[in-house]
């Protein structure tokens, strides 16, 4: 079994690498008016790959074995590699600071001063930690006598998502971010609360569809917010903050449903969950007024990060397009991060 985990790490730490570079490439490419879309569309494919992926794999797996499954995969992979080598370079910017104990140490001060931040950092880790019990999916099918819907479950979330994806243009009108991420994630808490509850297994799967929803609403708005606010210089390291909430948690949130399942029952620890995120979400709101005062209209960040996007499309050095970025040439402070849903 050894080889599997050192595997796992392996990929878990290639991942660290690339998703905060691959998160700070966006803002400075796409107009800043256009962040909240991007971000939606950013997670779309996370979305597909997560619907369509295992139903192809258990195809695969019934019709041609485990080997070949595997081979399917690393093809995939190795396609992505030629892609890959198509992109356009993005450089740093001629002044940025090279990478340093110092560099990341910055980042964190930056992250603690800015506490609506932080606040979007604690709520997702709370969503996350209480309310998502994807490890006892396939004992939560077994009580509601269906274990035909196990699939079903693992791609009711993703589903959820997409659905808000697709039709994610109302993002735009939002300007109360930091309000939206903690109904949203309220929203998530009690879907799963709902869940654990019922005993309609088509009831369970339309609660979880719309617990994806929540769980993608909550993270466009955190996009949003990281994006617009974070300058360019500190971009890939508040990335790489936010990289410590995307991983742990979700991670965390599987031990405690398998840890309270075994205390108590799987449906406890379902619900259980969903009350618990519930009721941390609403106390992080009550402690953090800044997350619930932000205003993308307003906030001093927020100004900032418009007025320089807006001196560099008019210098014609930015403003979206990607000329710049492959030669280097962009000079604006954009702003940072990218959504990633880790249904």
């Amino acid at each position: 079994m050894w080889p599997l985990y050192v595997i796992a790490a392996a990929a878990g730490a290639l991942t660290a690498l690339q998703r905060p570079a691959l998160d700070a490439i966006v803002p400075r490419i796409v107009p800043h008016d256009q962040l909240a879309a991007a971000a939606a569309l950013n997670s779309l494919r996370w979305q597909i790959g997560s619907i369509a992926g295992p139903a192809v794999a258990g195809w695969l797996l019934a019709y041609a074995g485990l080997r070949w499954s595997y081979a399917a995969d690393a093809a995939t992979f190795a396609v992505s590699v030629l892609l890959a080598r198509k992109l356009a370079p993005s450089p740093a910017s001629h002044d940025a600071a090279g990478p340093s104990l110092r560099g990341i140490a910055e980042g964190a001060r930056y992250a603690w001063s800015r506490k609506e931040l932080l606040g979007t950092y604690a709520i997702d880790l709370a969503a996350m930690l209480f309310a998502f019990p994807l490890a006892i999916f396939p004992f939560l099918a077994d009580e509601l006598d269906a274990p035909w819907a196990l699939g079903l479950m693992y791609a009711a979330l993703p589903a959820g998502s997409a659905v808000v994806s697709l039709t994610s243009g109302w993002t735009s009108r939002i300007h109360r971010q930091g309000r939206a991420v903690a109904l949203a994630a309220a929203g998530w808490g009690l879907a799963v609360a709902a869940a654990g509850q019922l005993h309609d297994v088509w009831l369970v799967l339309l609660l979880l569809t719309l617990a994806g929803s929540c769980d993608m609403v909550s993270g466009i708005f955190r996009s949003a917010m990281w994006n617009q606010t974070i300058p360019d210089e500190l971009r890939g390291r508040l990335a790489g903050i936010e990289l410590l909430s995307y991983s742990v948690g979700p991670q965390l949130g599987q031990l405690r449903a398998g840890g309270m399942a075994a205390l108590t029952s799987v449906r406890t620890s379902v619900w259980a969950g969903g009350v618990l995120c519930f009721g941390a979400v609403g106390l992080l709101a009550l402690t953090l007024p800044k997350l619930m005062a932000y205003d993308a209209r307003t906030d001093e960040h927020a100004r900032r990060k418009r007025q320089a996007s807006a001196a560099v499309q008019e210098s014609g050095t930015g403003g979206g397009s990607g000329s710049d970025v492959a030669d280097g040439s962009a000079v604006g402070r954009r702003t940072s991060h990218g959504v990633q849903d880790r249904s």
